[in-house]
């Protein structure tokens, strides 16, 4: 809640990884994350589960010769992962004013046995969705690629069949997740819905059911190419009544600072009826109550993030806590670090002013993030931390390490 690093991984240079949440796999809590050497299918890309202990016990690629993209690395019961690829083939696009000899991206979504790496599922765009239902403009230059499309989404709805989403043509679909078919549109230049006040949404992301059935939660962006439509993104819950065919706006709120993110986003469910919430290309991320209220807000100092999460997650690394000691004016930091151990309460710091001297108890902090760091008084030539639970119980401790001072 304050900010405090809890685990970090280094990633080779020229790598990047997206999509960073807790799931399930086999019955147990996992790290997973999407990492890349280049976005939207352009470079080489594997999607990575984790155990509690971090080390990778399964990885997944996309299959029939294609490469995975970033936008979507989706865990299910049955022991697949939905994926999302970006694919680009010649096309022609004078339908919609293109060159002829063209070449457009479609969406692609994928499901992978992680056991066996079978592709059990392919579902491509352009087998369903026409080239007239996209709000993005052709490019400017006749040999670049159209990407029409631009899938960001692909999660099970409450049924078992698949919701997407398509940013570029401003809709969410349902598929049959046996034979692919588009089961409905909602939003978009040819919605299956009659939208009601205030459910238009555009560019938007990350649809996921919610709340009980017919109702889907939706980042809903509100800027991307060109002028934005609203002044703010906002988070929207849609009722849709399949029979009816109408759609109505449950509820919905927007960040009290008016934030506008013109990409990514995402929006999750909390157990205790909260939302929270990741502003994408703005570097905020938030947490709601039920009403909309905000409740928690924090700015990373650069960057941004694809999609922010809040879980609970025991971290147990394998590797044993570390010290640093570093002189300090009439003193000595001692800096007790342990990548990824979530139950550390307390560090205690043994020392010892002289080489080959027992450690004598020093002092007893509160951890204070990944590297916590403590002050003490004198020179010490020895220096041992130990971590211990809220209980007082011992979790590990380090090597004894020898300053040289």
């Amino acid at each position: 809640n304050q900010g405090r690093p809890v685990w970090f991984l280094l990633l080779a240079q020229g790598l990047g990884a997206t999509d960073f949440r807790v799931q399930r796999y086999r019955g147990e809590p996992v790290l997973t994350w999407i990492q890349s050497a280049g976005g939207f299918s352009t470079g080489p890309t594997v999607d990575i589960i984790a155990d509690r202990h971090y080390r990778t016990i399964a990885t997944v690629s996309a299959g029939n010769g294609l490469i995975a993209d970033t936008h979507e690395f989706r865990l299910t019961d049955e022991g697949t992962a939905l994926i999302t690829v970006y694919n680009t083939v010649p096309y022609d696009l004078s339908s919609v004013g293109g060159p002829k000899a063209g070449k457009v991206t479609e969406g692609v979504v994928q499901e992978i046995d992680i056991a066996t790496g079978s592709v059990l599922f392919e579902w491509h765009s352009l087998d369903h969705v026409g080239l007239d239902e996209s709000h993005q403009p052709l490019p400017a230059s006749p040999t670049q690629a159209w990407d029409y499309f631009h899938i960001n989404a692909v999660n099970p709805d409450l049924d078992g069949n698949l919701i997407i989403s398509s940013r570029h043509t401003w809709t969410v679909y349902k598929l049959d997740r046996h034979t692919g078919a588009v089961i409905w549109r909602l939003g978009g230049k040819k919605s299956d819905f009659e939208l009601g006040a205030g459910v238009a949404f555009a560019w938007q992301h990350n649809p996921l059911p919610a709340d009980g059935p017919g109702i889907i939660r939706i980042f809903d962006n509100e800027a991307g190419t060109g002028a934005p439509v609203l002044p703010y993104s906002r988070v929207i819950w849609v009722h849709h009544d399949d029979v009816k065919k109408t759609a109505t706006l449950e509820r919905w709120f927007k960040h009290p600072d008016n934030l506008l993110a013109a990409s990514q986003g995402n929006s999750e469910g909390l157990d205790n009826g909260d939302t929270f919430v990741g502003w994408g290309q703005v570097p905020r991320i938030s947490e709601f109550d039920r009403a909309g209220n905000l409740l928690w807000d924090a700015e990373f100092a650069g960057g941004d993030t694809y999609r922010a999460y809040r879980h609970e997650w025991i971290g147990e690394p394998e590797t044993v806590p570390a010290v640093k000691v570093a002189g300090a004016p009439g003193g000595t930091t001692v800096h007790a670090i342990w990548n990824g151990a979530t139950r550390v309460a307390r560090w205690e710091i043994l020392g010892s002013a002289s080489a080959g001297h027992f450690l004598s108890w020093i002092d007893s902090v509160a951890w204070d993030g990944l590297d916590t760091a403590v002050n003490v008084p004198g020179s010490l030539a020895t220096v041992q931390v130990v971590a211990r639970d809220e209980r007082g119980r011992e979790l590990g401790r380090s090597a004894v390490t020898v300053t040289g001072n």
